[in-house]
């Protein structure tokens, strides 16, 4: 079994910048894709990013260039720093963990093998 527990977050003014952490319990984080999403007021929960490895990341269009998704195996951490934000990446943030060996897509949300606790982000104008 495999905790995520969640912490950073807050409310922000638009152009800061907020990191997000996901820590893992557990001794096989390195056998996990770590992914964050998110759920915006009314709207169904996205993909942000994912790190299969510390050198393989994908991030959707909407953050690309703003956002970076880091892992750090020896601390069973992944992170998400957020830049430039903007109102539009108000949302409640979840990280989730995919069993790599599983093969399974990682858009495909019911895949995940487990889930953080949510942290909200509110961005201000």
């Amino acid at each position: 079994q495999v905790q995520l527990v969640q912490s950073g977050g807050g409310l922000v003014q638009a152009g800061d910048s907020l990191r997000l952490s996901c820590a893992a319990s557990g001794r096989t984080f390195n056998s996990y894709a770590m992914s964050w999403f998110r759920q915006a007021p009314g709207k169904e929960r996205e993909l942000v990013a994912i790190s299969w490895s510390v050198t393989s990341t994908y991030y959707v269009d909407s953050v690309k260039g703003r956002f970076t998704i880091s892992r750090d195996n020896a601390k069973n951490t992944v992170y998400l720093q957020m830049n430039s934000l903007t109102p539009e990446d108000t949302a409640v943030y979840y990280c989730a963990a995919l069993d790599i060996k599983s093969g399974s897509y990682f858009r495909d949300q019911k895949k995940y093998n487990y889930w953080g606790q949510g942290t909200q982000v509110t961005v201000s104008s």
